[in-house]
């Protein structure tokens, strides 16, 4: 076991290890007006529901098509769709349409209106079951209510933002499952 000796760090950037999941894209449609974000700031709540929070700054152009859509489809990019994830980050759905921009295909949703994105191995259909911490904390609680996922794909190399430009790709894969209680699993 190694011991790491530790220097202070600033609290800006403790994102850099603590981000909670992979990159994800978050599409949506309000209005005949479809978006795509990316984001990093999301985390699991719950297993059964499955319950899903999003943090979403009111500055993003996303923020109002999905409060008052009340849906989105989180879509989940692997490591080849970098430079789509990146150049997402960098625009506005305002001003341009994302899914032709970035070359990406539209899904229509089967339970929401949302599209989701057909170059991503897993979607996630949600609807907004919670709304009470968007106006203080712009915190989106989501059901997933419908789940796509890519059967063939047994380790995705997903991506992990670390901040100020730069991103971890899932690595090797360490199974331990005997060694869990039936419980935790």
């Amino acid at each position: 076991m190694t011991a790491f000796r530790k220097t202070h760090f600033p609290l800006g950037q403790i994102r850099r290890h603590l981000e909670p999941g992979p990159i994800v894209l978050i599409s949506s449609a309000w209005k005949g007006q479809t978006n795509i974000m990316t984001m990093g700031w999301h985390v699991m709540l719950s297993f059964s529901p499955a319950l899903f929070g999003t943090y979403i700054w009111d500055g993003n152009h996303s923020f109002e098509m999905l409060r008052r859509s009340k849906e989105c489809v989180t879509n989940v990019p692997t490591v080849d769709l970098i430079e789509e994830v990146v150049g997402i980050g960098n625009s506005s759905g305002d001003r341009i349409d994302k899914f032709k921009e970035f070359g990406l295909t539209p899904v229509p949703g089967l339970v929401v209106r949302a599209p989701a994105i057909k170059e991503c191995y897993a979607s996630f259909e949600c609807q907004l079951i919670d709304a009470k911490l968007i106006p203080k904390y712009g915190l989106f609680i989501w059901r997933v209510v419908k789940a796509h996922v890519a059967a063939s794909v047994k380790s995705p190399q997903t991506i992990y933002y670390r901040g100020q430009g730069v991103f971890m790709v899932a690595g090797r894969t360490i199974n331990r499952r005997r060694k869990f209680k039936p419980q935790n699993l």
